[in-house]
């Protein structure tokens, strides 16, 4: 755990007791606060109240008497559709609101540092899509290359349970909009932009709005190094206002297909071959195309952006390269389960829209895709370009029949289950396929979420592996 700095004495407001808030709660104390928690759960509360917490209806004013802040869980409106009644109740008074995040970045610098041979350093990683294979990519390098590293924030462990920091630690944090657009401070070592794409939209009043969530992580203080995918105009963007000009090799600019050799510093990826151009001359080249756990351009592009962050943090190009064979990528995303006699079984559960379906639909060549379940608003038209990748669509769930009539002449056919897509998919694959799990949907109209869906799937091949 992380004791939070400067709260000794103080009276702090904790709305929100999921994993975040208890342990919110928790590093408050051990920094010497008195903590009043509230929750709009019944349940929550009474457990919360069960383990020592004191519970105060922060909705009453009587509540708030000598309350010096108010730290909120991610998941709870502050601003867009509408700020939470607690939050905004704390906003009349004057109160200030920050979360778990920004209590990390205050906190986690000790007196202890002036012991260390060399002091630890944050790389925080944000963008809409790749970020949670970029953080866990970086820690799995670092990890490799021998250096004392932790990892948190949206992925793995909530960032206040984390240890203290030890002598040349590296913390690898994701970091979501809706941490990095309340957080009161931001300053990590070395930030990294990923990309940015449409995404939770309602919760921060448009685009505008959810990019402008992203940008905090770098301009709270600003980062010693920023990485910043440039493949999309808000990257550009980004890349050019934090940079002095063409020499400032401060900024990393990263792609998934443009050759970008007239900047100080960057990272692409182009034909399956990642290259490191350093003032103009190539510093170094990987081949990236047989590594099982980085397939397709979207993971070319979280290759390069982890490599990136880990030639900031001192990594060499030979020590990246090893550890990209040894990562197994993360559960659900483009994560391969097995080669059945030829055929490679993948799943990729966490592509939930289309978007992300059709970034897994880019990575392989003869495709046994299987698809469906709780259809987003804007159907799968947007799939077309990609869908002559598909051998056989195996569809399932409730959106199995509208997905059908939108994927036209592409071989299909309503298989309704996992069980039965499975089965169907495994028989009719030929050596040289892919059968592919990424529905383009959500799932709970079968699941309680993407997670469950893709242990089924795994499940379900290694039976047929077993066999």
């Amino acid at each position: 755990m992380i004791p939070v700095q400067g709260v000794e004495g103080q009276t702090v407001a904790v709305l929100g007791l999921g994993r975040s808030g208890r342990a919110t709660a928790a590093a408050l104390v051990a920094g010497g606060a008195r903590v009043i928690a509230w929750d709009d759960g019944n349940d929550t509360r009474d457990a919360a109240a069960a383990d020592g917490l004191t519970i105060a209806d922060l909705t009453r004013d009587d509540a708030w008497a000598g309350v010096a802040a108010l730290i909120v869980s991610p998941g709870i409106p502050h601003l867009y559709p509408k700020p939470h009644p607690v939050i905004a109740k704390a906003y009349g008074m004057g109160i200030p609101v920050d979360n778990d995040i920004g209590l990390f970045f205050r906190s986690y610098a000790t007196e202890d540092w002036e012991g260390f041979d060399r002091a630890p350093r944050v790389i925080a990683v944000t963008g809409s899509n790749g970020k949670s294979t970029t953080t866990a990519l970086i820690h799995h390098i670092l990890t490799e290359a021998g250096r004392p590293t932790q990892v948190g924030g949206n992925i793995g462990t909530g960032v206040l349970s984390l240890e203290p920091a030890i002598d040349g630690e590296v913390v690898v944090l994701e970091l979501s909009s809706y941490q990095t657009e309340l957080a009161r401070a931001l300053t990590p070592d070395v930030a990294v932009f990923t990309n940015l794409s449409p995404d939770h939209l309602d919760r921060h009043g448009g685009p505008g709005g959810y990019f402008a969530a992203k940008r905090r992580l770098f301009a709270e203080g600003g980062p010693d190094r920023a990485v910043i995918g440039v493949d999309e105009i808000e990257g550009l963007y980004l890349a050019d206002q934090l940079s002095m000009g063409p020499a400032d090799d401060r900024v990393i600019r990263v792609s998934a297909g443009q050759k970008l050799d007239g900047a100080a510093w960057s990272v692409f990826a182009r034909k399956g071959y990642l290259a490191e151009y350093r003032k103009g001359r190539q510093a170094a080249s990987i081949d990236l195309r047989d590594i099982k756990g980085l397939p397709g351009a979207h993971n070319h592009q979280n290759a390069c952006a982890a490599y990136a962050a880990c030639r900031a943090v001192g990594l060499a190009p030979r020590d990246i390269e090893a550890a990209f064979h040894s990562f197994a990528g993360l559960p659900h995303r483009s994560q391969t389960v097995a080669d059945i006699d030829g055929v490679r079984y993948v799943n990729d559960s966490k592509a939930t829209n289309v978007d992300a379906a059709a970034k897994a639909l880019q990575a392989f060549d003869r495709i046994r895709w299987i698809a469906g379940g709780l259809g987003k608003d804007g159907g799968i038209g947007a799939l077309a370009p990609y869908l002559g990748r598909v051998a056989k669509a195996y569809l399932i769930g409730h959106s199995a029949r509208d997905f059908a009539l939108e994927i036209g002449q592409t071989p299909h056919e309503i298989a309704e289950t996992m069980d039965a897509a499975v089965a169907r998919a495994a028989a009719e694959a030929q050596p040289g396929d892919t059968v592919l799990l990424a529905p383009a949907a959500a799932s709970f109209d079968q699941y309680p979420n993407f997670e469950k869906r893709g242990e089924h799937f795994t499940a379900l091949v290694k039976a047929l592996a077993s066999r």
